[in-house]
C-alpha cells in the first residue's frame, strides 16, 4: 500500500510540474515583459506559484467533505470509536500545499530567472 500510494503521489507531482512548465511556457512574453518593466524575480515567482497554487486548494476543499464522509462510514464499523478531529484536514492540507510548492518552485523560479531578451527577440 506504502509504495502504490508513493507512485501516485509521484505521478500526481509529475502532473502538477507539468501543468506549471505548460503555465510558464504560455506565458513566456508576459514574463520578460515585466522583467524588462523592473518586476523583480520574487514577484513574478509569487504570480506564477499563486496561480497553480490556486488549483490545489480549489482540489482540496472539494475533497475535504468526500474524505469526511467516507472516514465516517469506515470509522462506524469498528468496536472503539474514534472522532474525526478537524486538525487531521488542517495537516493533510499543509502537507499537500507544501508538496506542491515544492514540485512547482523548481520550474517557476527557473522561468523567472530567463533572461527576457530572448524570450522577446523576435517581437
Amino acid at each position: 500500500m506504502l509504495y502504490f500510494t508513493l507512485i501516485a503521489v509521484f505521478i500526481a507531482c509529475l502532473g502538477l510540474y507539468s501543468l506549471a512548465a505548460l503555465m510558464a511556457e504560455s506565458r513566456i512574453k508576459e514574463i520578460g515583459v515585466r522583467k524588462i518593466l523592473g518586476a523583480s524575480v520574487s514577484s513574478i515567482s509569487l504570480l506564477l506559484s499563486k496561480d497553480l497554487l490556486k488549483f490545489v486548494v480549489i482540489g482540496f476543499a472539494i475533497a475535504i467533505p468526500a474524505g469526511y464522509y467516507a472516514m465516517e462510514l469506515w470509522l462506524n464499523d469498528f468496536v472503539y470509536r474514534v472522532t474525526i478531529v478537524p486538525g487531521f484536514f488542517l495537516a493533510a492540507g499543509a502537507m499537500t500545499i507544501l508538496t506542491a510548492w515544492i514540485t512547482v518552485s523548481y520550474k517557476v523560479i527557473r522561468s523567472s530567472l530567463s533572461n527576457p531578451v530572448d524570450t522577446l527577440r523576435y517581437e
